[in-house]
């Protein structure tokens, strides 16, 4: 079960879902490119989950473009506090990321505003993103937080670093998908 307050789009792809299991179900045979406008109506990450492939999103859930990613297993770190999007979004952020391509984003260039935002708001989001980065120095928050993440190529170097997780810590590894279990149920 994905926390509520995780930044991990949980809501977003419980949505996606749903519109695609409606389709399905209700034999409605709407395409995706109508799936995407309903599901931006109703957030703005639902459309990512809609698309159902691994893509670069851009603008407040817009434009994406489809990417091919190598496999990869992640290591999950889940403190124990909620973070509001809304509040996030209510600081001011810096904007001050530099527009990336894609292989200088998969070399680790990548950067999430919102990371120094609720670092600095949530001690323990710092404390643990610290002890992740130690680790694996490309770690990063998901979304708006409060979740962490690093990325790794095997099962069993994600699991190693699950296991050095000290008391008071909690996460899970999982491995990348490339596309939606739903992804069929579109046209």
């Amino acid at each position: 079960m994905l926390p509520v307050g995780g930044g991990l789009g949980g809501g977003s792809s419980d949505a996606a879902s749903v519109l695609l299991g409606l389709n399905r179900l209700w034999s409605l045979r709407l395409p995706r490119t109508r799936l995407l406008e309903l599901g931006a109506e109703l957030g703005a990450d639902v459309p990512f989950f809609v698309y159902g492939r691994n893509a670069l999103g851009e603008g407040v859930g817009g434009r994406l473009t489809a990417l091919s990613l190598p496999a990869a297993w992640y290591l999950v770190i889940t403190p124990q506090v909620a973070v509001s999007t809304k509040e996030i979004f209510s600081f001011a952020l810096t904007g001050q990321s530099k527009r990336l391509t894609i292989p200088p984003f998969f070399s680790g260039q990548g950067a999430n505003d919102l990371e120094a935002v609720v670092v600095e708001r949530y001690p323990e989001v710092a404390a643990q993103l610290a002890w992740l980065k130690h680790r694996c120095p490309q770690a990063r928050m998901t979304g708006s937080g409060a979740c962490l993440f690093a990325e790794f190529a095997t099962q069993a170097e994600a699991a190693a670093v699950h296991a050095q997780l000290p008391s008071g810590m909690s996460g899970f590894v999982a491995q990348g998908l490339d596309r939606h279990p739903l992804y069929d149920w579109a046209d």
